[in-house]
């Protein structure tokens, strides 16, 4: 095996405000391994508060090279357990190079018994006045978007509940409606919204909780009537089976980059589908190879609800043209062997 790393960085298209402050740009680092005449490509995009350091990815990368070049696989996805957008790397690089061996697209290599064409998605619909949110909601609609998500929990929870409203009023009958408080509420306010979202047919609020607030959580699904309970950031530290165990979750939120790669978040997510818990997957905001990974995962998945995944706006450019872009409302999946990436080795943002 011959293995090699390169460094990215690429802007936003807009600054995002995030739990651990606001984020311009997304730097992470390339992983190509090649072998008798086929080569995979894998990519580690930390997320400050959900990865390790880009520091210390570096590093971690570093030292699986190292074990790559002397053909020992296992070796490398043991230099980086414990750092999961470098082992997200490794394993994604060392799956896009099987399947392109075995002349499969990756999401067959994962697991898909047949072909897939499509995966649905959401769009996300941002904080404004509810004229605002409304007339954006009608804006996903007719490019073909059947499932939209709110983002809630910045103001008070009537304010928050006439936006929705808005949202629900503006949409015609068919289109699901979820919601989003990244951890924005304590018990009473999330019991509240709650409450006030069930006649808009909220169907659930991701994170309405502190990510550690597992029973808190159980208890709003206990009580809540018609509006279910998505769990996101709380994956960083709780197992499927402890959210399991605690009854804290309708729906799990997947990340691969935070679960430390393809094969783990495709376990979670069986894992889920085995006890009644609905799996969605989404990204950190990554570039096109990790993207493109996410929705070769999602196709895996047999199927999947709306996804997480019509991100590709967020970056002002990427490594190489999206192969799997958004059209009314779905994600096409690559069907060329591996990940279907054209060449993200040989250009990009600040290559």
């Amino acid at each position: 095996m011959d293995a090699e790393l390169r460094e990215f960085a690429i802007d936003l298209d807009a600054p995002l405000e995030t739990a651990a402050g606001t984020m311009e740009r997304r730097e992470g680092v390339l992983l190509r391994v090649s072998e008798v005449a086929a080569a995979g490509v894998g990519e580690a995009t930390p997320l400050p508060g959900w990865t390790e350091s880009l520091e210390t990815c570096r590093d971690r990368l570093d030292a699986a090279a190292d074990r790559l070049n002397d053909d020992d696989p296992a070796a490398a996805l043991e230099a980086v357990d414990g750092s999961p957008a470098a082992r997200h790397a490794v394993h994604l690089a060392l799956a896009d190079l099987r399947a392109r061996q075995d002349a499969v697209p990756l999401y067959r290599y994962l697991g898909s018994v047949g072909r897939v064409e499509r995966v649905p998605v959401n769009a996300t619909i941002g904080v404004g006045s509810p004229d605002e949110v409304a007339a954006a909601a009608e804006g996903a609609v007719e490019q073909g978007f059947r499932c939209l998500k709110l983002k809630v929990g910045s103001d008070t929870v009537a304010e928050d509940a006439e936006r929705v409203a808005a949202v629900r009023d503006a949409l015609p009958r068919g289109v699901a409606l979820r919601a989003d408080a990244n951890g924005a509420w304590d018990r009473e306010r999330a019991s509240e919204a709650f409450r006030a979202f069930a006649d808009s047919g909220v169907e659930y609020v991701e994170q309405p909780l502190a990510p550690d607030d597992l029973d808190g959580h159980a208890a709003l699904r206990r009580d809540a009537v018609g509006v279910g309970v998505a769990l996101d950031e709380s994956l960083r530290t709780a197992s499927v089976d402890e959210i399991v165990e605690t009854g804290a979750a309708d729906v799990i939120v997947l990340k691969p980059m935070v679960l430390g790669g393809l094969d783990r978040a495709r376990r979670a997510a069986l894992r889920a589908r085995r006890v009644g818990v609905t799996p969605i997957v989404t990204t950190t905001v990554d570039a096109v190879v990790a993207r493109t990974a996410a929705v070769h995962l999602a196709a895996s998945i047999p199927g999947i609800d709306p996804c997480g995944l019509a991100t590709a706006d967020r970056l002002a450019t990427d490594l190489t043209p999206d192969p799997a872009p958004v059209e009314s409302g779905d994600i096409a999946i690559p069907q060329d062997d591996g990940l279907g990436t054209a060449g993200p080795w040989d250009g990009g943002a600040d290559a």
